[in-house]
């Protein structure tokens, strides 16, 4: 007899779903696992009222992962190994900046960046401030002159 995944809550696979989000785990990677249910089973426990401590759980762990990501984001930064390869041209050996390590180090953190955007957006999301004037830079609601004198 073949065994399925589990679909069946409990409190042992919730924490370990959470401390792995916490840690920067994706949640498709998590379920890659054979003890861990599939996703739809876990969005199911997220939508299911029965599991209102889980689904507040999920969203500290997913505003941790949000954190952790930035953390990684400053990590990868900082981190110059691998920026300059040593190549052969002719009999001589030339140390070169390696261009594609250093794109691959642009790309793992704006994928970091955005990501951690989308989990916490109000911390690392983008501030976008509107302004709204009437023509020429003048108040939408004229102003009355009404005669009175300030100081």
């Amino acid at each position: 007899m073949v065994m399925g995944r589990p679909s069946k809550f409990t409190q042992v696979l919730a924490d370990e779903i959470c401390k792995r989000l916490a840690k920067g785990e994706s949640l498709r990677g998590i379920c890659e696992d054979e003890h861990i249910p599939c996703r739809e089973t876990i969005l199911r426990w997220l939508d299911d009222d029965r599991h209102a401590d889980f689904r507040l759980q999920y969203a500290r762990a997913r505003e941790a992962q949000a954190d952790y990501l930035a953390e990684e984001i400053l990590q990868i930064a900082d981190d110059a190994t691998n920026n300059w390869m040593v190549k052969k041209f002719g009999e001589e050996y030339v140390t070169v900046y390696d261009r594609e390590h250093a794109d691959r180090s642009k790309m793992r953190i704006d994928a970091r960046k955005w990501f951690a955007s989308k989990l916490a957006p109000k911390k690392y999301g983008e501030k976008i401030t509107q302004e709204v004037t009437g023509k020429d830079g003048d108040p939408l609601i004229p102003v009355l002159n009404l005669g009175l004198k300030t100081k």
